[in-house]
């Protein structure tokens, strides 16, 4: 079989980037095409993406990419994956007629407060999604809100790989994976939820039945270089893709932890995880590419590290001083004290170091001295937290889980991961992986029919796949 040539568009809220990926002889080959930064801007009192931006970056990307091939190669496909939760409202002719606010925007605090205060736990037995600030369906219900005639403009709601896919190809499609993120699919199908659409006043008729992963949408229409080149919904959920990466044991004793700006901690089951003990611990039963389901729960990940660093002169330039980081932290003296990383103050703070601080002294604990001592405390921190949720799981599942798999930026970071492994008190697993890149080219190799299915394709990979196991002192 010849070499088969796919693109993964791989946005992050942090960075984006395109990925080349070549399947030959049951094996992954990935080139780095293009990447790039992004970032939400502050404009007024409210917070957005710059989308116009990012398909730029996409288009540069995809153009890389082809130039990046042998000669005479075709690239067969591509799929867009990006964080959950934000979107874009258009029009019949697909023009956008809302601008796309990012989920760290303020502006859903008054609907949360509301919807805790009386709905909360109705809303979350029709969803299996918790009341969290970023819902889409708190979002939406802002906007209806405060801008009524949305409703007479808007006739679509796409999530932002949906509108990628949309100006790939032209087809309007609402993804599954994505779609579960929104607090607005019904928990017990694959389609809406007419009484959360209901509850947050949103008109129905914005949105269509999801599509599963692996859908092929149309061909490439916005690039003449990609002529030819089918456009296939993949999970358009980063998090989805980073499940479908990971090489599994088939008797479902893993435990999946996609490790990056946050930490989705959670497991793959035929059924969701509800109730109220579920509901307290903000469970997420989102969906995985195939239409199962994805319990987990999101602890507060990396954001801490990455929004510390702002606060320190002598910001890591590179691998190499990241290491040097990260060497020094382990030296550094144990903390008397881990945060608690669920306090709100760390949410979208001026400055992180000052609202740790705070948390600090309200708790009579010492601030660390210096960069090295906030990355250990960060660290051990947010493992204690990976820990609570591994725990959490067993209780609410009866379920005892023998691994923890570990994929994304956090992999990479061997203080975590240890400290990971130390308060969970089972093995991590960390692959050397990119693992929403992967699992993103996954669905787009098992559509093309390159692949069998994931099953298939997570044992292939696994076959070759660099690893290393931190076992619990």
């Amino acid at each position: 079989m010849p070499t088969i040539y796919s693109a993964a568009i791989d946005l992050g809220a942090t960075s984006g980037r395109v990925i080349l990926g070549a399947w030959s002889k049951n094996r992954l080959t990935l080139t780095e095409a293009h990447r790039f930064p992004n970032a939400y801007r502050d404009l007024g009192a409210h917070t957005y993406w710059e989308v116009g931006t990012l398909w730029h970056e996409i288009q540069t990307g995809l153009r890389k990419a082809v130039a990046a091939l042998p000669r005479g190669a075709k690239l067969a496909s591509v799929g867009v994956d990006t964080w959950g939760c934000d979107h874009v409202l258009l029009n019949d002719a697909g023009r956008l007629v809302f601008p796309a606010h990012a989920y760290r925007d303020n502006r859903t605090q008054a609907g949360l407060a509301a919807l805790a205060a009386r709905g909360a736990s109705r809303i979350y037995a029709a969803t299996g999604i918790p009341n969290v600030f970023y819902n889409t369906s708190l979002q939406l219900a802002e906007t209806v809100a405060r801008c009524p005639a949305v409703t007479d403009l808007a006739t679509r709601c796409l999530f932002l790989p949906d509108y990628f896919n949309f100006l790939l190809s032209g087809v309007m499609a609402n993804e599954l994976t994505v779609a579960s993120t929104s607090q607005l699919l019904d928990v017990h199908s694959p389609d809406w939820s007419r009484l959360a659409l209901e509850h947050f006043h949103i008109p129905p008729t914005w949105f269509t039945a999801p599509v599963l992963a692996g859908k092929k949408l149309g061909r490439v229409t916005a690039l003449p270089e990609l002529a030819g080149t089918r456009v296939i919904a993949v999970p358009g959920h980063d998090t989805a893709c980073a499940y479908d990466a990971m090489p599994a044991s088939p008797d479902g004793g893993d435990l999946f932890l996609s490790s990056g700006t946050w930490s989705l901690v959670g497991f793959e089951s035929a059924t969701p995880v509800l109730g109220a003990e579920a509901e307290k611990a903000r469970v997420a039963n989102e969906r995985t590419g195939g239409g199962g389901y994805r319990p987990l729960t999101n602890v507060v990940g990396l954001f801490l590290l990455e929004q510390i660093m702002k606060d320190f002169s002598q910001r890591p330039q590179s691998d190499r001083e990241w290491a040097a980081l990260i060497t020094a932290a382990e030296k550094a003296p144990a903390p008397a004290g881990l945060l608690d990383t669920t306090d709100p103050a760390f949410t979208a703070p001026a400055s992180m170091k000052a609202a740790i601080d705070a948390q600090l002294k309200k708790r009579r604990l010492a601030a660390p001295r210096n960069l090295a001592g906030y990355t250990r405390l960060i660290c051990n921190s947010i493992g204690r937290g990976h820990a609570g949720a591994v725990s959490a799981f067993e209780r609410m599942t009866g379920k005892k889980f023998r691994r923890i798999l570990m994929v994304g930026g956090g992999s990479k970071n061997r203080l975590l991961c240890q400290g990971t492994a130390d308060a969970a008190g089972i093995p991590v697993v960390s692959f050397n992986l990119e693992g929403t890149a992967v699992g993103n080219l996954a669905r787009q190799l098992i559509s093309l029919g390159a692949v069998k299915d994931l099953a298939t394709f997570r044992r292939l990979l696994g076959e070759g796949l660099a690893q290393k196991t931190y076992a619990p002192r």
